[in-house]
Parts: structure tokens; C-alpha cells; sequence
């Protein structure tokens, strides 16, 4: 995510700091931004403190995203994707500056849906460590928001994916993963029959997502916004969608093998899942520009490139 809404920014005439753990992947080619790396752990208090000097706007897209890893390891979790919250939010609490926050959620902190499609009214129910974690982490900006503290918002992301670094969690990017599979010539799997819907959201409407957020701030301080293109795809759906554009990209046909689930498997990944986005639309004037289809399509084109 961060990588997309950097290329997006790199023909603006802004100062982007990155802040990240490691070395972030660099965009093809620098441009009008001024783009400055920092380097420290987003759970320690004093990252933070020699961070945000002169920022204005905090894109807040780092965490820890295996809802398997968050349950083997909740306290593991809860450091990293409550403590940086908290230390953001406290970090300006105590330096009386008041940046506009914008966090990155996800669709699943409101469990297993019990209507389509998902608007902001649904009630939460978080049924994994990791969607709980999440869901506090909001919770405190929320807080901070209604004590005038910071401005900000949060947006729950459906199903990304695009052209980008490869994801470290194996069990995120699945549709970038099985792009490059049959690229490769692999066949795909399949758990069960693929039934289940996702929201796919390209990631370069994402992060204009994100950027309409900071325009609009005033109208969407305090809230959470749920983001999608609105239709809903099977898995098997999607995964015959990449088996047909890379057999008609590069001539190799592969098969979808489908298989038993395994036992671990989450609840949470049987669920059936639409966006109503009509809320956010309406405040920023956002849309989505790419279909599932072209989306796939760029995704190919970018991991032959």
C-alpha cells in the first residue's frame, strides 16, 4: 500500500518520509517529491518522538497482518498493531501537534457479515485476535479524534491487490501470488470449491482512497469507512478469471486444483464479503477505476515487465 500511494505522490511537489523497519523498496524513479527514509520500530515510544517533527499527514499502513500469527502469539500482536497506535496518538498529545491521522483497517473486524452489502452500520465482531487488535487500535484514534486531539480516519480495505512488492505474510496478496504462479506455469489451489465472495479493490484505487481521506478530513474525522468496489467475486471466480488472462497473455494453461481445507482454517476465510462504500463516496467523490478484469490484467503486465 505504502509503495502505491508513493508512486501516486511522485509527481507532486511534496516531502514524503518513509518510516519503516527496514530498507523500503524504492519507486521505479524519483520525481518531484522529496522522499526521506527513516529507519526504527513503529512499537517504541521514541520512534515516534524523532518521526513526526513537521509532518502533517501520518499514513498509517504498518502492522502485523497473519490473523494465524496473531492467535499463536497474541501478545506479539497487540505490540505491534496497538502499542504504535498509542504511541502515535501519545507522541502528539505531548508535543501539541496535531497531524492528520489515517489509519489503514480491514473489512474483517466486523466478523462474519450478517447482511450485504457492508456499510458503516454494521456492528463490529471481531472473531480473530488480530481483527480485535485492529479494531482497539481504531478505537484509540477515534478517542483521540473526539478529544481534538488529532484528526484522522480509518479505512476498513476489502480484498487488495496490484502491482507491487511482493508481500513478507503468505497468506495476503493471494491473487498477486497466483498471477505470478500461472505466470510460472504452476497450477493454482483451490480450498474446496471456492464459494466464498471477496471484494477485490485494486490498489491504486486504494491509495486515491487514501489520498481523497486527507483532502476531506473534516468530513470524515472520527469515523471509519469501509472500502471496496461494491461487487462481490467467488474465489473460483477470480482464480479462473487469472487462469484465463495469463493463458491469453503467454499460451500456458495451467489447471485449478481444489482440495480439502485444511483443519487450521480460520472461520474467518469462510466468509461471504460486499463493500458499501456509498458513504465514502458521497463525502470525498471517490471511485474506482479499475474492474477486477483490467485489475488482473495490470497485475500481469507488471510481473512481465
Amino acid at each position: 500500500m505504502a509503495w502505491a500511494l508513493v508512486t501516486l505522490l511522485n509527481d507532486i511537489d511534496c516531502q514524503i518520509v518513509r518510516l519503516d523497519h527496514k530498507q523500503p523498496i524504492d519507486i521505479p524513479e524519483r520525481k518531484s517529491a522529496k522522499i526521506i527514509d527513516l529507519f526504527g520500530d513503529v512499537s517504541i515510544k521514541e520512534t515516534w518522538e524523532k518521526a513526526l517533527a513537521g509532518i502533517d499527514i501520518v499514513f498509517h499502513f504498518a502492522a502485523q497482518t497473519s490473523v494465524y500469527a496473531a492467535n499463536e502469539n497474541p501478545v506479539n500482536d497487540l505490540n505491534q498493531n496497538i502499542l504504535p497506535m498509542v504511541y502515535l496518538l501519545e507522541t502528539c498529545r505531548q508535543q501539541k501537534i496535531k497531524p492528520v491521522i489515517l489509519f489503514s483497517g480491514t473489512v474483517t473486524e466486523s466478523g462474519m457479515p450478517v447482511y450485504l452489502p457492508v456499510d458503516e452500520t454494521h456492528p463490529d465482531n471481531p472473531i480473530t485476535i488480530y481483527d480485535l487488535h485492529k479494531l482497539i487500535a481504531e478505537n484509540y484514534l477515534k478517542y483521540y479524534c473526539r478529544q481534538s486531539l488529532v484528526k484522522g480516519t480509518i479505512l476498513r480495505l476489502a480484498n487488495v491487490y496490484g502491482p507491487g512488492p511482493k508481500s513478507s505474510n503468505s497468506q495476503r496478496g493471494i491473487l498477486n501470488l497466483m498471477v505470478r504462479k500461472a505466470l510460472q506455469g504452476e497450477d493454482l489451489v483451490l480450498y474446496g470449491t471456492g464459494e466464498y465472495l471477496r471484494d477485490y479493490v485494486y490498489v491504486q484505487d486504494v491509495a486515491m482512497a487514501f489520498l481523497n481521506a486527507a483532502v476531506n478530513i473534516d468530513k470524515l474525522n472520527g469515523n471509519h469507512y469501509v472500502i471496496g468496489i461494491g461487487k462481490g467475486t467467488t474465489l473460483a471466480e477470480a482464480f479462473n478469471l487469472v487462469v484465463e488472462k495469463t493463458f491469453a497473455r503467454t499460451g500456458k494453461k495451467v489447471k485449478i486444483n481444489s482440495i480439502k481445507p485444511p483443519a487450521e482454517l480460520s472461520l474467518i476465510e469462510k466468509r461471504n464479503f460486499i463493500a458499501d462504500s456509498r458513504r465514502f463516496i458521497s463525502a470525498t467523490g471517490w471511485k474506482t477505476n479499475y474492474s477486477l478484469v483490467q485489475g488482473i490484467e495490470a497485475v500481469i503486465q507488471s510481473v512481465l515487465k
